[in-house]
């Protein structure tokens, strides 16, 4: 395009940045941020051996936050993103990606029912409230190392009906 002022080029970018989820990302990498530093010290070593107390904490989140918390429990990935070319609106929205393994990452996504995939997202949302998130780069983030050691205490029949929801394929699809 020609004769754009400059607040053309500023709605043009803004425009560009919304298709590309800017805000939300934005929001959860705050969030994320604002709470792994601001959590209370780390565990000491008989807090980590304290099995009821990381019981408890894991208690404390919502079901789909500990399905995303099992998921990652070995590589730690998380990505958050859209799928743009989508034709259907509810396939385009926002979605929880974890990698399993290196070879293959699992979706929190359901075009056809998109509360599914509004419920990971809070999900998401609910473990960067408990500083359990680290916001990397973009959509990029990881479970902090206190997350790690509590994926450690869950089991997969507490999550297997969540899990069920989730979409896999390869990494690179």
């Amino acid at each position: 395009m020609r004769d754009l002022n400059p607040v053309d080029n500023y709605l043009h970018g803004s425009w560009e940045a919304l298709g590309n989820g800017a805000p939300m990302l934005v929001a959860l990498a705050q969030l994320c941020s604002e709470n792994w530093v601001r959590q209370p010290p780390p565990f000491n070593a008989s807090q980590l051996q304290d099995l009821e107390l990381m019981r408890e904490q894991i208690g404390h989140l919502m079901p789909e936050a500990r399905a995303i918390l099992y998921a990652a429990r070995q590589r730690g990935i998380i990505e958050i993103r859209a799928v743009n070319s989508a034709f259907d609106a509810a396939a385009r929205l926002l979605a929880v990606y974890v990698e399993v393994s290196e070879e293959q990452t699992i979706a929190f996504r359901d075009p056809t029912k998109p509360a599914v995939t509004v419920r990971f997202l809070d999900g998401f949302r609910n473990l960067c409230t408990h500083g359990l998130v680290i916001h990397h780069i973009y959509g990029d983030f990881s479970l902090a190392p206190r997350a790690l050691q509590l994926a450690e205490h869950l089991e997969r029949d507490e999550v297997e009906e969540l899990l069920q929801m989730a979409t896999e394929f390869g990494l690179h699809d």
